[in-house]
């Protein structure tokens, strides 16, 4: 199932476009299972932090059950439709909200951000940009204040805009103080379903998704 010419007009001006129910449900089941049963056995609530500035599960970034989602369910052809030629992806970043009842403690929230632009992470004088954030979505996430990822429509253009007229290498902000500023539009949704953004419309705060078995997969295609 193609993209159609509403999906791409949407894509062009809010800077991303959601394709439901798009993965097949053996595939999101595999993924699911993979990540409930680390979360359930595995979970080091000392690297809470590191998690969820970076991934959860770093171990389980390349398992195939996880790239089996963009490399079997026809995602792949999605973004090749707004990248043309598609490096190859070979890891997968999970993101989680895990309940303070299970942690005992706050999971640390993101501040709204573009991956790659002053990440706490990396040197500030270092840019690692890339084209296209994939996500697909493992569970249901209906609750906007359940900790789901959040995004700025339009915001690429905006983003775009400061890059072009206030942006230096060496600046530490990650995201211009009007963006910064905004609570912006959560995502919600149903396990299969597909999240294709932009690089720059990527400003996402309040942490991702819920977890009682609430996960989130993504990836980053240059």
């Amino acid at each position: 199932m193609p993209l159609t010419a509403d999906d791409l007009s949407t894509f062009t001006t809010k800077g991303m476009v959601v394709k439901r129910n798009y993965v097949p449900a053996h595939l999101i089941d595999c993924a699911t299972a993979l990540v409930t049963d680390w979360y359930r056995t595995n979970l080091d609530q000392r690297w809470i932090a590191e998690f969820t500035q970076r991934t959860f599960a770093p171990h389980l970034s390349d398992h195939r059950d996880l790239l089996a989602l963009f490399a079997q369910s026809g995602v792949a052809g999605l973004a090749a439709e707004l990248l043309g030629d598609v490096a190859p992806v070979t890891t997968t970043q999970i993101q989680i909200r895990v309940p303070e009842r299970d942690l005992g403690q706050a999971q640390p929230e993101k501040a709204m951000h573009v991956d790659g632009v002053a990440c706490p992470h990396l040197d500030p004088a270092e840019l690692r940009t890339f084209s296209l954030l994939v996500g697909v979505v493992l569970s249901d996430i209906s609750d906007p204040a359940g900790g789901a990822l959040r995004y700025v429509i339009g915001g690429h253009l905006r983003m775009a805009e400061w890059f072009r007229t206030q942006w230096s290498l060496g600046v530490t902000a990650q995201v211009p103080p009007h963006i910064d500023a905004e609570q912006g539009t959560p995502l919600l949704g149903e396990p299969g379903d597909v999240l294709l953004m932009h690089h720059l419309e990527r400003v996402s705060g309040g942490g991702w998704v819920a977890w009682s078995g609430r996960s989130f997969l993504l990836w980053t295609s240059g």
